[in-house]
This record gives C-alpha cells, structure tokens and sequence, in this order.
C-alpha cells in the first residue's frame, strides 16, 4: 500500500477511535522505514487486532473479509490455483479461493480489495466474467500463496512468530524429553491437576477475533499445522497407523465445532488430538475400548497415560488440551483412571478424545479387536454397545450424526460421474480435466500405470481415457490388465493418443476400447463422446437420496449439489412447512416457500435448523426464476442469518 493510502487509512481508524494518534504515528514511521503493508504494521504492533481492521476494510470497499486462521483452512483443488498464474498472485498480492462455472465468478482474497484495475486484470487472466475479491491481511495472502503455489507446509507459521516460537519451543523439548520416555511411572513428576491459564495483554495483540468479547487462541492455526507435521513424521513407522493422531485431531475439531464450543477451545481439542498417543510406544494401540476390554492393555496404559505431558511439560498448553489427554482412560462408569471420574465429571475433551480415538481405530487399524478395519456404520455400532459403560453416549450419538452427514453427502453426489485421465503429459491432460470438472465430473488422473491400476482398483471409474504411451507400461497393456480386474472390467476405455498407425487403432478396438481419438482434439468433442459413452454404458435411473437437517445442515446440502452440477428439486420439510429448492447443472434457479418465491423463499429455507430433506434427480425444473450465482445466495443467506441473531 502506497505511503499515501497508509496515511488516509490510519487518519480513518483514528477518527473512528479504532487506534490513537500517537499508534498511527509510531505505525507510519515503521511503513515509512522499513517498507511493509500497513495492515502489517498495524496488526504486528498490537495497534489493532485482525478482526477489527478486516471488518473496516471491508466496510470500506462494500465487500467481505477472511481472517487468517480462515483462510489457512482452506483446501483448494489445483484447477482453481491455474486459473490465477503464481506471478501474477505474488505481484498483486491476490489468492484464489472459489469458483462458479456457471456465473463464470471468480473469488479471491486480497489486501487490494478496492482496486479496480486488480479486477479487470483478473478477468482477463482467468476467463472470467465476474471477480469477487474479499479482504485479507498481506501477510496472510502471502502465506497462502506460499503454501498451495510453493508447497510451503509451514508458510502460516510465519503469520503467526507466536506459533513458530511455540511450535520450536516445543520441538526442541520433545528432542530433550525422549529419553525420559523409558522412566518407570514412580519416577515420573507427579501432575496437578492443571490450572486456567490467566492471558496477558500480549497474549491478545494482533488478534484475530474482538479482544474484548472472544480472545485470541493460544494454540494458533500456525502451532497446530506445525505439530501436525512434527506428530506425522514421529508416526510413519505405525503401519495401519500411520497418520492416525490427524484424523483424531480433524474428528475432535469438527465435532468440537458442531458442539458450538469457542474458537479456542476448538483449537485445544485439536491439539489433544494430534498430542494423545505421543511417546506411547507400546505394541498395543491405547484406546478407551481397548483399554477397557482387555487387562494388558489397562496395565500398559495406567503406566503410560501421562507420557505425552511429560514430554511436553515444559510448553505451556491448555488446560482443555491437558485434560483431554490426561483423563482420556476414565470411564463414563467412573471404573476408568487415573481419579475413577464418572459421567460428566470427566472432561467434556476426554470423553469426546475416548470417543474419536476408538473409532478411528476401528475403521483405520487392520489390529484392532476385530481384525479388520470397520465400515463407519459398524464401528459406530460398535461404540453403541459401550454406551454409558466406556461411553458418554450423547457423544456417541453425536459422531454418528457426523458420520451420517458425510455419508450423505457422498450419497447426494453418488451419480457423478468418475473420469479416469491417463497421460503423462501434465499440461496436455489439465486443459481435459478442467473442462470436465466444469462438467460436473468427478476426475482423477494418473500419470503412470501403477497409478492407473491403483485408481481403477478404487472403484467409481466409469470412463477411462487413456494415452497408448504410459509410464511403465503401455496403454493397451493397461487395458488389458484392467479388464482382468473386477473394477476394470467395468470400465468404458477411450485412447486419446498421436498414435495413428492402423496397427494401433485396431490393436486398441481388439481389446475392448470403445473409442480411439487422435491428439489434438477439441476438448468440448472429447467431453461429448464421454457423455456419449456414460449413456451407453448405463441405463439406470439415478437415485433420490433423503436425510435429516439435523445430520447435513442445509447450507451443507447447497453446497454440495452445486459442486457436483446437479439437476433436480430438492425438498425440504420443518415443522409443518414444506418448501423446495430447484436446481439446474448446480445452479439454484428457483425456490418455495409458503407465501414466498425466489430469492426470499431461498434464505427462509436457511432458517429451519431441524426437519428433514429429499433430492429428487429426475425432477426437470421450469423457468429460471433466480438468476444470482450460488455463492451469491449463500453469502447473502449468511448475512441475513448474522442480522437475525445479532437482533435477538
């Protein structure tokens, strides 16, 4: 930012009383010196926190705002980062983050949110007839860019010096803790129970939320990524195991949040779930049910419950991460250890820990007490049994309402199709797979034919378009070890090659293939033929597909059949209402309501949070009513619904 704008915008936030004069003034002499943004400048110095100075931005140039810890979460697919070259994004400071095909929008996250020639730039670059562009601080942007262009996996943690100072801290005393590992129990320091930690006025500058109403969390986004790294690496010798600590973290972060517990708190709980089985280096798995079940596990367990703390005594952590790990054994019977705490005496963090670790087990780890890895359904029937024994089962019932929340989502996308790209070539083959994923196509692509055969053996391939030349083996040796499988032999192939011999060409038909194209070829050709192909390949009605608000909210529900281009009416009931959304290739082109239509029937459709819901397919919707992009609605919805609570 200009030196001039930093002054216009220092002079704002002094008016508006959001820093004093003598803030703006140390603020600009550092821009002045040492050339940083503004935003920078002002967050780094406590002068502001994160959240304020977004939502002023923001309200300036009419538009959104994403705080960091946001916008580290986010998991892009590389076709959105191609439609913004990594030059341009580090020269004008601009990351992508969503994109509608069918309203040609383009959204991003930018600290030039008010700059029109950004804009027009980005059109042109992308092909796109729209560009959205939200605030979001420069040092934020620039760690997004390093991350998702450059593959930097700690780039957040240089936001954030908190985090990386954290994080070293804590590297450093696993480094000198591991040898204790091997103390018997009765040498161990004896731990207290832990206590609130009190945050200091430090602790709170550069916040990203309002200081004075939700604090900063300890654990940062940048601390957790960054152990998720340390705690990864200590697991790759686990076997079935391996990466096992993340999936805890990820399952206790999404049910701490579908709890509504704060941010911090969700933070804590993530980091109980990366932290729980560190230095536990039995031959057993430690789970609650494990545990529970049999007497060498509880042995081995009542001596090495508390070896995480002890590696990590010396990191301040939260007291929600402490107590999750510590008292993960206890029992909702109270038969459990280390204090026989019962029902909700216990931690709401351990038993949500006892919870998530043994259904990661079951559906992750070949060893587990069946032998084998569940199905998410069986290893919630599992889990069903040891209600009120093992179990708090109000949080049983909650993880199952996860589970079936994905299961539905998988369920509602469950007729898109899977395109399988063969071809080494990276840049022949992405022009391809944009334009079916802009289809509606569900594409994986393998560059080898290792990795082919790997895909195929995963299921869902109904099309296969393949080049005859593939590393490690050839194209029509890989048709042809394909149709010996059960998967492959399902699979409609098509050759996409230069490869014109006649030899080739009948070589290819011989062996099953369905179609035989020359490079170069039109990709809106080869998306037809592949449409083509998939019409003659099945003749089955797609399936309708029913669930509860309660299980897939229905922002979730919107979302996901926009993503995968679906056509249809999906129903929804609450109480005694009844409404419908009508969607076309993803796009929401109608809604009802009773006494509403359109747009104001969308966003009263949003409010129910309990009833039930049905997709129906083979429903043809009638005249486009709604004309906004799906993204539009949404984010309109979610101010609407911010508005309805902070009135209340």
């Amino acid at each position: 930012m200009a030196t001039h704008a930093s002054a216009r915008l220092l002079e704002q936030l002094v008016a508006e009383n959001l820093i004093s004069a003598d803030q703006s003034e140390a603020v600009l002499h550092r821009v002045s010196r040492e050339g940083v943004r503004v935003e920078d400048a002002l967050i780094d110095a406590g002068a502001i926190g994160e959240y304020d100075l977004l939502k002023h931005l923001a309200k300036v140039h009419r538009t959104r705002f994403v705080v960091t810890s946001k916008l580290a979460r986010v998991d892009l697919d590389r076709t959105l980062l191609e439609l913004v070259p990594r030059k341009l994004a580090e020269e004008h400071l601009v990351f992508p983050v969503l994109y509608d095909p069918g309203a040609s929008t383009l959204s991003v996250v930018s600290p030039n949110a008010g700059s029109a020639e950004l804009v027009q730039l980005l059109q042109t670059a992308a092909n796109v007839r729209d560009v959205r562009v939200f605030v979001g601080r420069p040092a934020a942007v620039r760690a997004a860019i390093q991350k998702h262009y450059g593959g930097d996996i700690y780039a957040f943690a240089h936001v954030d010096t908190t985090g990386r100072e954290q994080y070293m801290s804590l590297l450093d005393l696993y480094d000198r803790q591991t040898l204790r590992i091997d103390q018997p129990a009765s040498s161990a320091p004896t731990l207290e129970r832990p206590r609130e930690r009190v945050l200091s006025e430090r602790d709170l500058a550069g916040a990203s939320m309002r200081p004075a109403q939700s604090p900063a969390p300890t654990v940062t986004v940048a601390l957790l990524e960054s152990t998720n790294v340390l705690v990864s690496l200590l697991e790759n010798s686990r076997g079935d195991l391996r990466g096992h600590s993340a999936v805890v973290s990820r399952w206790m972060r999404k049910l701490a949040e579908r709890i509504r517990v704060g941010e911090g708190e969700v933070m804590a709980l993530a980091m109980a779930g990366l932290l729980h089985d560190v230095g536990k280096t039995a031959t057993y798995h430690l789970t609650a049910l494990n545990v529970a079940q049999f007497e060498s596990h509880r042995q081995v367990a009542a001596r090495a419950f508390s070896t995480p703390l002890r590696l990590f005594e010396a990191v301040t952590l939260e007291a929600t991460t402490t107590q999750a790990v510590r008292h993960m054994y206890e029992r909702f019977d109270g038969g459990g250890f280390p204090d026989a705490l019962e029902g909700k005496e216990i931690p709401l963090g351990a038993r949500l820990l006892a919870v998530v670790d043994t259904y990661a087990d079951l559906t992750q780890n070949s060893r587990n007490p069946y032998r084998r890895q569940l199905t998410p359904v069986e290893a919630c029937d599992v889990l069903d049994r040891q209600k009120n024994a093992v179990f708090d089962p109000n949080l049983v019932d909650l993880l199952r309402h996860a589970v079936t929340g994905d299961d539905l989502r998988a369920k509602l996308l469950a007729d898109r199709p899977g395109v399988l790209v063969v071809d080494p070539d990276a840049e022949e083959s992405a022009v391809l797979e944009l334009r079916l994923l802009e289809e509606g196509f569900d594409v994986r692509v393998a560059r080898t034919g290792d990795e082919a055969l790997a895909a195929l053996a995963r299921g869902g391939c109904a099309v296969c378009v393949c080049e005859t030349e593939v590393a490690g083996v050839s194209g029509f040796d890989l048709l042809a070890r394909a149709r010996a499988t059960a998967q492959g032999a399902q699979t409609v192939w098509m050759f996409l090659t230069r490869d014109q011999r006649r030899e080739a060409i009948a070589r290819g038909f011989e062996l099953g293939a369905s179609d035989y194209v020359l490079k170069p070829s039109p990709t809106a050709v080869l998306v037809a033929k592949v449409r083509q192909l998939l019409a003659q390949r099945s003749s089955r009605a797609p399936r309708g597909v029913s669930g509860s608000l309660d299980e897939l909210a229905l922002p979730d529900v919107v979302q996901v059949l926009w993503q995968g281009r679906k056509t249809g009416q999906l129903r929804v009931r609450s109480g005694g209402d009844q409404g419908e959304i009508h969607f076309l290739d993803g796009q929401v082109v109608n809604a009802l309501w009773p006494g509403l239509r359109g747009e104001d029937a969308f966003y009263a459709l949003l409010v129910p949070t309990t009833g039930d819901f049905a997709f129906d397919p083979t429903f043809k919707p009638g005249a486009r009513v709604i004309h906004g992009s799906v993204e539009a609605l949404m984010l309109e919805g979610a101010r609407r619904m911010d508005e309805r609570r902070g009135a209340r």
